[in-house]
């Protein structure tokens, strides 16, 4: 029965080991593939050498505390109930140690995993890099804050877990032999040698509580009481004296505790230390309280200035916001033809293409199968024939969820790669309302001097599963007219196969038998694993932070993935917490090869302590910026979530006098307008501009500001990504003086002009949906254009169509086709400037078009009006009632210039 047991035991054991064992070999074999064994050894390292010192030491105290209280345990009998009756049974401690070491094991265990699940804290502390500045209470680096307390207050809270639980089981073990027993007339009574051993476990709980103590102070630097995140004047004036105290009480305890072990064995003295520590612990919070109430509230802000001041300063500095250039504005320019002309890139460059329109437009136009998929659209800058370009990019990628027949072979075999992108500029639009594309179709087809040489996709955003390349069944690579065109692997990713035993273990990895036998893999396939671009980087660095949104580039022919990371704390002191960090800087980023499935992590920032830290962790696994190809240097560009939170931050962090902040007085916020009846708040964009004093244009991301509660323009923030000035950020701040309209009243104004409103309120009573595009707001020299695209989708149609574009300046709001069309009417190159529209348009005419120069003879207007009319009838029987009255104002235009 005992050798069944045990062989039923070893057969369990074998079938929990076993793809433990397969998926810690194959994990081994991906991180060598993908060159990152080193970190894979370093990690694996620490994480067992943690594991096994704390769970080893743990066991040790619980175990060799459990033998020390069951020592003087004798056998004694316990009456229980049984079907029976009433009955004695005398329990023996010999035959019950064996099982209570067994759960100290078990308890040690689990806490040696708890302790190894934070190994990154150990070579954090082991590796710290000093930031070089200290904070303004204590003096104590800011690397202290950031490397090594976290190690201190985990070590700390494992020390008191394990000494509370020695506590109790000793007390138990004591109560359980009577040892410890309470007698109606002599009271309690305590054994001698129970007293000493419980003694000995208060001196270790005092020393660690003081030790809790004493970290707790420096916690108040990265803790909010007060004003403003960080120690206040209570804090520093109350609470930190209180804690020392209680430091010194702890410490006092834990010698009274002592004495009680190894002098007099009485209760006495362990009772009067337990009192101290109570009284002490009780009386910190309520002399705070007293300051708070008596000292501090009658006068706050005076109280508060130097800790308002701090807090000012390291909020800046931990945001990167001490390093924003500061640009005043006259609010008072006024634009004219020649200074559109002389930003004519940032004209040439609006993106009127949003990212959800031109989603929509890429999936109905240029998926082409059911089985691929755009998942999102990025935003970049190219030189395209000879010409600063802004475009709009996303991959075609295969979701394998969609195939028609998902069978195995199809899945992992046939069907393993997307193909192709599709491009174009973010400000061109066909006659029919269509972007423009550069590159189109399958094969990708370029227009222009911007070729993809390599266009298959292996490694994206979807989270596709693993797959089999160089087999024996051809791989589908893309859909010609009725036929396929296949092809095969010639790339250098994936883990070969080359014998039967890594199949034999990919195969328990995968749960499929499938892997294992299938005739068409041979000891040539490879199989590709974490393909997803947020799968492989998070499995090759955890302790890094990513951004949502990879973005892809082409690089000399190729398809490259280009992922940012972030280096983040939520321990620098004094600084005020966003998202749930106080620290952020982009200092890596990742480049994947969407072929190959190349990745590599390089350092943009290499002044950044943490990144710093982490390449002394993990040598070899951050390389420098300057191992990065040139073109893709090129494709750098600032991240857009970092920068929603710096600008969050500098909404309020402009203000660096402490009055001023504490009363709020020049906050600003990001502004919000209604979009469909919902509040809409803007987000960053990136666009192609000429910053004000610089001189020629460049890629750069910006974002608004409003003053807070009020609607008019108080500044614009943007961050710069070419070259030398990668993620430098500067703000254009307008006089307070000057009232400059704001997004949310420009939006108002669009809403409620009587030439726009009817033409939107039309469209929509025809069935079809009017998107309104985002609110661009576009400097110029020292003035501010707004511009607003609006897309149209038929009824029943799923195909936005850019259809109109809505230009503001200053108090003039007018609605063209085109951009340049809107500009002109504003901006007339000869004569006077055009007046906005004031009264409503005929039923099914939009606004007239403004003053227009004539052009062309009497003959040629008159073939334009037949064309016009001709169109205006077919769009009738057509029922097409919104092309009716765009053909029928373009009619009444060719009929006034006939006049004329």
């Amino acid at each position: 029965m005992r050798l069944r047991g045990s062989v039923l035991l070893f057969i369990v054991l074998l079938a929990a080991g076993i793809p433990a064992i397969a998926e810690f070999y194959t994990d081994w074999l991906w991180f060598v593939e993908v060159g990152y064994e080193g970190v894979f050894l370093r990690s694996l390292t620490v994480k067992s050498l943690v594991t096994a010192a704390v769970g080893l030491l743990a066991f040790a105290l619980l175990g060799g505390n459990v033998i020390v209280s069951m020592r003087s345990l004798r056998p004694r009998p316990f009456m229980v109930a049984t079907p029976q009756g009433p009955q004695t049974i005398t329990v023996d401690p010999a035959t019950v140690r064996p099982l209570v070491l067994l759960a100290a094991g078990a308890i040690a265990l689990m806490i040696g995993l708890f302790a190894g699940a934070g190994w990154e804290s150990w070579l954090y502390y082991i590796y710290a890099t000093p930031f070089g500045r200290l904070d303004p209470i204590l003096g104590r680096d800011i690397g202290f804050y950031v490397f090594t307390m976290p190690l201190l207050e985990h070590l700390q809270g494992l020390v008191l877990f394990i000494v509370v639980l020695m506590i109790g089981t000793a007390i138990a073990a004591y109560v359980l032999g009577g040892d410890v027993a309470f007698h109606p007339v002599r009271g309690l009574y305590v054994a001698p040698h129970a007293i000493r051993h419980v003694s000995v476990l208060a001196v270790a709980l005092f020393l660690v509580l003081a030790f809790g103590a004493w970290l707790q102070v420096p916690a108040l630097l990265s803790a909010r009481s007060g004003v403003v995140w960080g120690a206040s004047y209570v804090d520093v004036h109350a609470k930190m004296p209180a804690l020392r105290a209680l430091t010194a009480a702890a410490i006092l305890g834990a010698g009274l505790a002592a004495w009680a072990a190894f002098g007099a064995r009485t209760l006495k003295r362990l009772i009067a230390a337990i009192a101290l520590y109570v009284v002490v612990a009780i009386a910190g919070p309520l002399y705070a309280s007293i300051i708070q109430r008596f000292v501090v509230g009658p006068n706050e802000q005076v109280r508060e200035t130097p800790f308002i001041t701090h807090n000012i300063q390291a909020t800046r500095q931990a945001f990167g916001l001490d390093q924003v250039e500061e640009k005043p504005l006259s609010g008072e320019a006024h634009l004219t033809r020649a200074d559109l002309e002389r930003n004519a890139a940032t004209i040439e460059n609006v993106p009127l293409w949003n990212d959800r329109p031109l989603l929509d437009t890429f999936g109905q136009l240029q998926e082409i199968r059911t089985y691929y998929d755009f998942v999102a659209v990025d935003n970049d800058r190219y030189t395209i024939d000879g010409k600063y370009r802004q475009i709009m990019l996303s991959a075609r990628e295969l979701n394998s969820q969609s195939l028609p027949s998902r069978t195995w072979i199809n899945e992992r075999l046939t069907f393993t790669h997307g193909y192709g992108l599709t491009l174009g500029p973010v400000n061109e639009v066909t006659p029919e309302g269509l972007p423009v594309l550069f590159i189109r179709d399958l094969p990708p087809v370029s227009t222009k001097d911007l070729a993809v040489t390599q266009p298959a996709i292996y490694f994206g955003e979807l989270p596709n599963d693993h797959v089999f390349v160089n087999t024996l069944t051809e791989e589908f690579d893309y859909p010609r007219g009725e036929d396929n065109v296949f092809t095969s692997y010639q790339g250098e990713g994936g883990v070969q196969l080359s014998n039967a035993f890594r199949r034999l273990l990919f195969a328990i990895r995968f749960r499929s038998t499938d892997t294992f036998f299938s005739p068409n893999l041979t000891a040539e396939s490879r199989v590709m694993l974490h393909r997803r671009i947020a799968d492989r980087v998070q499995r090759i660095a955890p302790f890094l932070e990513y951004d949502p949104d990879p973005y892809l580039t082409i690089s000399n022919g190729r398809l490259v993935w280009m992922q940012d990371v972030y280096t983040t704390s939520t321990r620098y002191p004094y600084a005020t917490q966003a998202q749930g960090i106080n620290y952020i800087r982009n200092a890596v980023k990742v480049t994947i090869d969407a072929y190959h499935g190349t990745t590599t992590f390089h350092v943009v920032d290499p002044t950044d302590p943490i990144a710093q830290t982490i390449a002394k962790m993990f040598p070899g696994l951050l390389a420098p910026l300057e191992k990065m190809p040139e073109d893709l240097r090129g494709r750098l560009r600032y991240p857009q979530q970092i920068f929603s939170i710096q600008a969050a931050m500098f909404a309020v962090y402009h203000m660096v006098n402490p009055a001023v902040f504490y009363n709020r007085e020049d906050q600003w916020e990001v502004p919000a307008f209604d979009v469909g009846g919902q509040a809409q708040v803007m987000h960053p964009y990136y666009t192609i501009m000429k910053l004000p004093g610089e001189s020629g244009p460049e890629y750069i991301q910006m974002l608004p500001f409003t003053p807070r509660q009020k609607d008019n323009l108080a500044a614009w923030m943007v961050a710069r990504s070419d070259g030398e000035n990668y993620g430098k950020l500067a703000v254009f701040q307008f006089p307070k003086q000057t009232v400059i309209f704001g997004p949310k009243q420009v939006a108002a104004r669009i809403s409620q002009d009587q030439a726009i409103a009817p033409q939107i309120t039309l469209w929509n009573q025809q069935g079809s949906a009017v998107i309104q595009g985002t609110l661009l707001v576009i400097p110029i020299e020292e003035s501010l254009i707004y511009i607003r695209p609006l897309y149209l989708r038929a009824a029943g149609g799923s195909i936005p169509e850019l259809k109109r574009v809505i230009v503001a300046y200053q108090n003039q709001i007018v609605m063209e086709e085109t951009l340049d069309a809107a500009l002109e009417r504003i901006f007339p190159r000869d004569g006077p400037r055009a007046k906005p529209a004031a009264a409503a348009p005929e039923p099914g005419a939009a606004a007239p078009s403004g003053v227009e120069a004539p052009s062309g003879d009497m003959a040629s207007l008159a073939t334009e009006a037949r064309a016009h009319y001709q169109r205006a009838l077919q769009a009738q029987r057509d029922g097409d009632w919104a092309l009716y009255g765009e053909e029928i104002r373009k009619l009444g235009d060719v009929l006034e210039r006939m006049k004329r």
